[in-house]
């Protein structure tokens, strides 16, 4: 049973690729008149094709995804959003659902990928970790994109975790992004992506229901970075837990 499952997920993973590249190709072009529009505007009109993009695809490969506490977004105000990492899948899910134009911060190899690039280069701040620079740069353009009105998407695990834990320790960025700013922080749950994209399985997928749940707004008041990421960190941690036993 175990081999059909894993030949299956072979099958259903070389679907996902084709018809990934293949809805990309139809909206590529409209997604570039991004560029033609004021940062703002060019990215509302980029999240909207990416969301309409991610639902399209998410059905041709049957993950449908499930959104749940959109109401935590106050009309008017724009926030930090941080979402636990799981699977690769986790990156073209997060960004395009969250309510709200907003861009992501993201590694800056990925921008070097032929047309791609110019897609994933709009819908991000980029930033290469190994530089001091780099990491010194995209914070300033961070609070530029805050200060424009967009929220500002982060996973403060860093990469996907690995571990058999919940969650990952947090690293401080976006932390230090919320105390200097005083933008509140919405956390956001993601689940089901690690059993549609196990990160242990390489070319694997299956047909999973993804769920997003965003948490009520975390106020970064009189708390020192450590503390809003300890605060942060455990109530993502508690409502993971929540989600895994129900």
């Amino acid at each position: 049973m175990n081999i059909i499952k894993n030949i299956f997920a072979r099958i259903w993973c070389l679907w996902g690729l084709i018809s990934f590249v293949a809805t990309f190709i139809l909206i590529f072009l409209p997604s570039m008149l991004a560029y033609a529009m004021d940062d703002v505007k060019g990215q509302r009109y980029f999240i909207g094709i990416s969301r309409i993009w991610m639902r399209v695809w998410l059905f041709l490969i049957a993950c449908p995804v499930k959104v749940s506490g959109r109401e935590h977004f106050a009309k008017g105000r724009n926030y930090i959003v941080v979402f636990n990492h799981n699977a690769l899948l986790d990156v073209p899910l997060s960004s395009p659902f969250v309510p709200g134009a907003n861009k992501t911060i993201a590694k800056a190899s990925f921008a070097k990928v032929p047309l791609f690039g110019l897609f994933y280069k709009r819908g991000s701040v980029l930033v290469n970790r190994s530089d001091d620079k780099s990491r010194s740069k995209s914070m300033d353009a961070m609070k530029a994109v805050l200060s424009s009105g967009l929220h500002m998407c982060i996973y403060p695990e860093g990469t996907r975790n690995r571990t058999k834990e919940p969650l990952k320790k947090f690293y401080d960025g976006a932390f230090i992004l919320s105390v200097s700013t005083r933008k509140d922080i919405i956390p956001c749950i993601i689940s089901g992506t690690r059993k549609a994209t196990p990160i242990d399985k390489p070319f694997y997928l299956m047909p999973t229901r993804l769920k997003m749940q965003f948490l009520p707004p975390v106020q970064p008041g009189n708390a020192t970075v450590a503390e809003l990421n300890q605060k942060v960190y455990s109530l993502m941690k508690e409502n993971i837990i929540r989600e895994m036993n129900s």
